[in-house]
């Protein structure tokens, strides 16, 4: 099964496809938001890169990062982002999917809240990923909630 893992930024989207199947990861790639255009048609650039992507890879199940409930600062074109995000994987044609903060993802990994920010911060490598260790943070993250995805 493929399947597409992502972490919003206000300029960038960062995206993980992975199978399931053949337990590899098939690209990790950011989406960068062109700084000329204005907020609207930037949140409608995101979904249609998002909806491309998803034909593309024939991406079956997918997960989004969201922010944290508590966060200090609150980021509202993250917000926005992850808002359309959503509703392209809404109307698309996935089988399932799902979004959330942290503790969301790790539960869909079946790993405990505590070792998620290990894994990504500090690259530490529980689920054997190759080049774990070159990825950033947010590709990391990525690349979780894609893994995740697969109990959508």
């Amino acid at each position: 099964m493929i399947t597409m893992g992502l972490r919003a930024a206000p300029k960038c989207v960062t995206f993980a496809i992975f199978d399931s199947e053949a337990n590899e990861i098939v690209n990790v790639e950011d989406i960068q938001i062109p700084a000329a255009f204005e907020w609207p048609v930037a949140l409608k650039y995101v979904r249609s890169s998002v909806l491309d992507v998803l034909r593309e890879y024939r991406v079956e199940r997918a997960g989004v990062r969201t922010s944290e409930p508590v966060a200090k600062s609150l980021s509202v074109e993250r917000v926005q982002v992850e808002g359309v995000i959503q509703e392209a994987f809404a109307s698309s044609a996935l089988e399932g999917y799902f979004a959330g903060p942290i503790a969301v993802g790790a539960s869909r990994l079946a790993v405990d809240r505590a070792s998620f920010k290990p894994m990504t911060k500090e690259g530490r490598n529980d689920m054997e990923v190759d080049g774990w260790e070159d990825m950033s943070e947010v590709r990391r993250e990525a690349v979780l909630y894609a893994m995740g995805a697969a109990n959508a």
